[in-house]
């Protein structure tokens, strides 16, 4: 039991890479707090696996420092934080036909993402961290994705985000190492989770083309990578990038 009594949140739990890592986890004996704003998913989730749920917005800085403080109130540590919590508003940054603007992507598209993907993670992080403090020890996982390493078409606001959330690791796996705290930050690449699975055949075969694998990641590949991140077998692990991506290169 690779997590053995270990206290563990996981945000965005409720489908995809976040419920394959709440049931790995569970499965090697920790227990799991979940958090998501899908409800009835995340309750089921935490049901199927004897953990917790928490209805909570990870951009909400007041409901975030709520929920850490009601999971340290009751389980009186934490051990293991994943911020996993992510959502995408894809766009060009501006469009053009016959040399006219056409379209923008919307501020509120950008400011949404950076919301959830980057401040939640932020506010997170900096809810749980002066408990780990005190307590002397702690894990950080953040969720970043192979097109904040390479950039990708159409996703300004997502790759900002992804980006930013590997650069705020490296300076927290500084900051925070002396406390006896690790931060390191994993990048998926193309994960079959629902969301992906719903997308036209022609595409996801573009995705399998695309990966020297020649196939779609699964939720576990992901959860199997956190899970070492977070058990003492990658004790001296600290501000590392882990790609999870089948070898992939985003190109142009």
């Amino acid at each position: 039991m690779r997590l053995d009594d270990k206290v563990c949140i996981i945000t965005g739990g409720a489908a995809g890479i976040g419920k394959a890592t709440a049931a790995c986890f569970a499965q090697h004996n920790a227990q799991v707090i979940i958090c998501d704003v899908d409800q009835a998913a995340g309750e089921k989730v935490a049901s199927d696996i004897g953990g917790e749920f928490f209805l909570v917005d990870v951009g909400d800085r007041q409901a975030v420092q709520e929920f850490i403080d009601q999971v340290v109130g009751k389980y009186k540590r934490v051990d293991v934080l994943v911020n996993n919590a992510g959502v995408l508003r894809d766009g060009l940054l501006v469009k053009v036909k016959d040399g006219q603007l056409v379209k923008q992507m919307p501020e509120d598209d950008f400011d949404f993402v950076i919301n959830v993907n980057l401040k939640g993670v932020f506010n997170c992080t900096q809810a749980v961290t002066p408990f780990m403090i005190e307590q002397g020890s702690g894990v950080i996982l953040n969720a970043s994705s192979v097109v904040g390493l390479d950039g990708n078409f159409g996703q300004t606001n997502y790759v900002a985000t992804k980006a930013g959330v590997v650069g705020m690791t490296k300076v927290w796996a500084r900051e925070l190492g002396r406390y006896g705290i690790r931060v390191n930050v994993v990048a998926p690449g193309f994960i079959a989770t629902e969301m992906v699975q719903a997308m036209p055949e022609k595409i996801l075969s573009g995705m399998k083309g695309r990966t020297p694998l020649n196939r779609l990641g699964q939720p576990e590949d992901v959860a199997n990578a956190y899970l070492f991140l977070a058990s003492d077998e990658a004790a001296f692990i600290s501000g590392a990038v882990l790609r999870v991506d089948g070898g992939i290169v985003i190109g142009t």
